[in-house]
């Protein structure tokens, strides 16, 4: 079935191109612990590309989820990949003084990075003037669901249950949230209500257009709720219109992190491959590339007739 449905879904959103990326290109980032750096891939050929800002998971890096960001940006998107404070290449641990600032760092960082597309530009070569500034989504994974919800609109509760600060950018016209965590409650480990704060978030208030993607296996040591926890994002926000979700994948959605790491707990090649062709063709309609794909790969998706998963829209 899945290579027959990856065939058809190339169809739809066309064949790959060669890409560059260059790594690290250091953006300016006064009073951060540590300098903010950021990979980017960008297609070879074209004019008027859209922009993913893409935010990594706990733990990880610029060099993380090639599967999805080198496969984005052969298809004629560029991909901004920053290293948050929280990768394990900086040591800042939850008992580091800096932690409790992480996760407002972390959108912060997509913010830099939105404010300064000239020096990402002029870091690759024969990139200048070849993005479209008016063309930009927000992506993670994780954690970095968290931080790119953050610039969609959702907002944080604080410990009364009031709407936190709005950090969204109107610049961010789509989002995709992958494996993000849902909302609080009794449910949430004490650990997480305690260290978390942005464990706490309001959907309402994010209605720029989102795709979420879930695996029905995925499970969390923060919260005592299933799977249905990281589909919150889709059931509460009136902008999330659209609901991936992966039969038995878990939290790695069958390796979108990497080829083969540790993280990998349901290693699945065809279902990051079924992953990667879906989130372009709804990339390519939400960002206004081509109406067409997003409706063409979700009506092709439910016609297969072994499907590994399904799509909700409202």
């Amino acid at each position: 079935m899945t290579s027959s449905i990856v065939d058809t879904l190339d169809r739809i959103i066309g064949t790959a191109g060669p890409v560059v990326s260059v790594s690290p290109v250091e953006l300016s980032a006064p009073d951060r612990p540590v300098p903010l750096e950021v990979r980017v891939s960008a297609p070879t050929t074209g004019t008027d590309l859209p922009v993913v800002v893409f935010s990594h998971g706990n733990g990880w890096n610029l060099d993380g989820y090639a599967p999805l960001t080198a496969f984005w940006a052969s298809r004629g998107f560029v991909v901004v990949q920053p290293t948050h404070l929280d990768s394990r290449r900086n040591g800042f641990g939850f008992d580091h003084p800096v932690f409790p600032t992480i996760w407002t760092e972390r959108i912060a960082d997509l913010t830099r990075i939105l404010d300064q597309l000239d020096t990402i530009e002029a870091a690759v070569p024969g990139l200048v003037g070849r993005i479209d500034r008016s063309r930009i989504a927000a992506a993670g994974h994780s954690w970095g669901g968290q931080t790119a919800q953050s610039l969609l609109g959702a907002r944080i509760l604080d410990a009364a249950g009031q709407v936190g600060t709005d950090m969204s950018d109107d610049r961010v016209t789509a989002g995709i949230l992958l494996a993000a965590t849902g909302v609080a409650g009794e449910d949430l480990h004490p650990f997480a209500q305690t260290n978390f704060p942005f464990m706490r978030p309001s959907f309402q208030e994010l209605t720029t257009p989102t795709l979420v993607v879930a695996g029905d296996h995925d499970r969390s040591r923060m919260s005592a709720r299933g799977p249905d926890w990281f589909t919150d994002a889709y059931t509460y926000s009136p902008g999330a219109t659209d609901l991936l979700t992966l039969y038995g994948a878990e939290h790695a959605l069958g390796g979108i992190v990497g080829y083969e790491v540790a993280e990998t707990t349901d290693e699945n090649p065809e279902r990051v491959a079924v992953i990667q062709r879906l989130s372009t063709a709804y990339l390519r309609t939400a960002l206004q590339v081509d109406e067409t794909s997003w409706p063409a790969a979700r009506d092709a998706f439910a016609a297969t007739t072994d499907p590994i998963g399904r799509i909700d829209s409202r």
